[in-house]
């Protein structure tokens, strides 16, 4: 090989280096509904009749999914074409807000007993074109001819001159959901069997206690760590270096068994 010239490169002397293989990565996305109700009662419904198409009783906000909403209810309707042949009932976002995607249910409480309620619901049959979208703040969704009233008259869910209207709302809302797909157990601590180890094999000792003629083992931070009465002993003496230490008011046993449970406690 001349100088200037370059080597060929082969199979034999190239050298790829592989990154390692890192663990994959997932996530899930949830998409639900937060659900609430609110109950609104019209009390004194005759005098409310007449009050002219498009004019309305409102009821209190009440909030889900973080946004407000309001009920209201049409007396005459709320479509001058049908000439207060119908009353008419709209759920509307009454807070700030944009493209908030909800399912509602209208229902008008039958008061008879009988559980006859008129329900108008997007909670119980699949959407084709999926949640109803309001746009803005005052946006409505709701029936022009909810019921029509002669028959609202006559029938029992007009009681005491009294309507109960009760509307459930569930507001659309997507979350990325981790926790069940990389939920880790953590084991319960076994320290303590193994500071009782250290005990047994003596492994890495550092102090011995003279016990009635009996020797016993230990590792000095261990114990100070755990039992005031040895960091005293230990660290607090004269001599800090002392390798041996004399136990004069103990049986051997009965010093065992401190030592096992000091470590057992870690």
């Amino acid at each position: 090989m001349t100088n200037g010239a370059t080597s060929p490169v082969t199979a034999a002397t190239l050298k790829v280096e592989h990154s390692p293989l890192l663990s994959p990565t997932s996530s899930q996305s949830v998409t639900e509904t937060v659900n609430g109700s609110h109950r609104f009662v019209i009390q004194g419904y005759s005098l409310a009749k007449g009050m002219g198409i498009g004019k309305h009783i409102v009821s209190d906000n009440f909030t889900v999914g973080g946004y407000r909403w309001a009920i209201y209810f049409y007396p005459d309707g709320k479509n001058p074409e049908d000439s207060s042949t119908y009353v008419s009932v709209f759920i509307a976002l009454a807070s700030e807000g944009t493209d908030v995607r909800a399912l509602f249910e209208l229902t008008l409480m039958d008061q008879s007993g009988k559980g006859k309620h008129k329900v108008h619901s997007h909670f119980d049959g699949s959407l084709e074109s999926g949640p109803y979208t309001l746009k803005y703040r005052g946006s409505m969704w709701g029936y022009k001819r909810f019921f029509r009233r002669a028959l609202l008259e006559t029938s029992d869910y007009l009681k005491d001159d009294c309507l109960i209207i009760n509307c459930t709302v569930g507001v659309v809302v997507s979350v990325i959901d981790c926790s069940r797909l990389h939920s880790i157990q953590v084991p319960e601590s076994d320290i303590g069997a193994h500071f009782g180890m250290l005990l047994e094999n003596m492994e890495g000792s550092d102090i011995t206690f003279d016990v009635a003629g009996e020797k016993f083992h230990s590792h000095k931070l261990v114990l100070a760590a755990r039992s005031p009465v040895f960091r005293s002993e230990i660290f607090d003496g004269v001599d800090e270096q002392k390798k041996e230490m004399v136990i004069t008011d103990l049986e051997p046993r009965v010093f065992k068994l401190s030592c096992d449970q000091t470590a057992s406690n870690t």
